[in-house]
Parts: C-alpha cells; sequence; structure tokens
C-alpha cells in the first residue's frame, strides 16, 4: 500500500462519533476519526514502512499521524528524528500515545526522553516521563539504573504540583509504573505517590479534579499485578 492508498483507507474508516472524541480531546481538523483496533489490517500487510511513515506523519492528519507510529521504525530513527516528531506533536494524544510510544521501541530511548524532561516544555516533559512509563512496563528490570529511577522519583515527588498540566498526567503515571512494573523500587514509589498525595490536574477548567498515584498502586498490589510487563509497546 502507497501513501494515497493509506489516505484513501484512513478517510474511509473514519466515523464521525470517534472524530468528536478526539476533537475533544484536543486533536485539531484534518482528523478522520479511526478507532486504532480498526487500523489493525492495514498495518498487518504494511508492516514495518519508515518513508510511508514519515509520509503519514508529515501531514498534520490525526488519524495519519498515529498510524504513522504504528508503521515506523524506531530503530532506524535518529534522536534528530524523533525531536523532529515531538515539534509536530501538538497535544497529549501524539507526544505520549504515538511519539511516547515509537521512542519507547529504540535504543536511545532513556537519553532522548531525559533530554525532554529537562525541557521545560509541556508536551516534550509529558512525552519523556510517559517514554519511561513504557519501557517500564516492557522491558526487563536490568535495563534501568536504579539510582536514575530513584532520583527521577524524587524530582517528580519536589516539582509534580507546580509542573505543566500534562507533564503531572505523566509524571503521577511514573510514579504508579515504577511502584507496579519496576520490583526493586516499588516501596519507594509507594512511599513517592503517599509523599505526593492528591495532585490537582485542570486547574484550568471550571472543575478541577484530583489524580492519585496511591490509589491506582494499592489496586495493582491488591490484583497480584506488581511486577507487570507487556509483551509489546506497540500494538
Amino acid at each position: 500500500m502507497n501513501y494515497e492508498m493509506v489516505m484513501q483507507e484512513l478517510e474511509a474508516l473514519g466515523k464521525e462519533r470517534t472524530k468528536k472524541i478526539y476533537m475533544s480531546n484536543g486533536a485539531n481538523e484534518p482528523v478522520f476519526g479511526v478507532a486504532t483496533g480498526a487500523m489493525k489490517p492495514m498495518s498487518k500487510i504494511i508492516k514495518i514502512n519508515q518513508p510511508l511513515a514519515e509520509q503519514l506523519y508529515a501531514t498534520g492528519n490525526y488519524d495519519a499521524m498515529y498510524f504513522a507510529g504504528v508503521i515506523a521504525d524506531p530503530k532506524a530513527m535518529t534522536a534528530a528524528d524523533f525531536d523532529r516528531w515531538i515539534e509536530s506533536a501538538y497535544f497529549y494524544m501524539l507526544s505520549d500515545f504515538v511519539v511516547a510510544v515509537t521512542l519507547a521501541e529504540a535504543d536511545i530511548a532513556q537519553e532522548v526522553a531525559d533530554k525532554w524532561i529537562a525541557s521545560g516544555e509541556e508536551l516534550k516533559m509529558s512525552a519523556g516521563w510517559s517514554c519511561y512509563c513504557w519501557l517500564l512496563g516492557n522491558r526487563p528490570d536490568s535495563e534501568f539504573s536504579e539510582n536514575k529511577l530513584a532520583g527521577m522519583l524524587e524530582m517528580a515527588q519536589n516539582t509534580i504540583h507546580d509542573a505543566p498540566e500534562r507533564a503531572k498526567y505523566s509524571m503521577n503515571n511514573f510514579i504508579y509504573t515504577v511502584g507496579v512494573s519496576y520490583l526493586p523500587l516499588h516501596n519507594k514509589a509507594a512511599e513517592t505517590a503517599k509523599a505526593v498525595g492528591p495532585v490537582e490536574v485542570n486547574r484550568d477548567k471550571a472543575k478541577s479534579k484530583f489524580i492519585s498515584a496511591t490509589d491506582n498502586i494499592q489496586n495493582a498490589v491488591d490484583k497480584g499485578r506488581i511486577g507487570f510487563k507487556r509483551k509489546h509497546v506497540r500494538c
């Protein structure tokens, strides 16, 4: 399948209801509204195709950008390529669920994520913290530095309440993911979550809400999911 065929198929798969959901979360036109599961038959035909992924990502069409992440070859992408992708990721569903997910399958994942976390830019920070969540939930504990992750837990504890909105979600999720998927720091993550307490998000909206890593870690403990790892990062 070439670029034109993929775009035609994505447009045909679009549903108005799904499009409204994506747009309510921050997607801008152009967007077709394709459910992620509906993309699977196409992804099985194409498998991995980095040149096509680059064409699709450059469209600015949300569905095409999402599908680009599905067929991308993360190991063929450089740090500059990932920087280019994150610059075009204009809302969290792209930064956290396309760019961060794709980065998590690259060998340079941690160094790129570290740079984004340190950037101070909301969606880069969010993608960086999210990338670690995808990594921790998939790769063996032995691939990580315990000292480094402990330092990141402390950074999250000290800065989460003043962080940009989307970064708060990802930092909270990082604390939870360390607590569930990285056994050496389960106890420290649980202590960090308690010290952080509920985190207020959406303060700029009429009604803010609170998220809590403590509740999520406890739920995972109750369900016997501590040490959970998923086989694949990308679907």
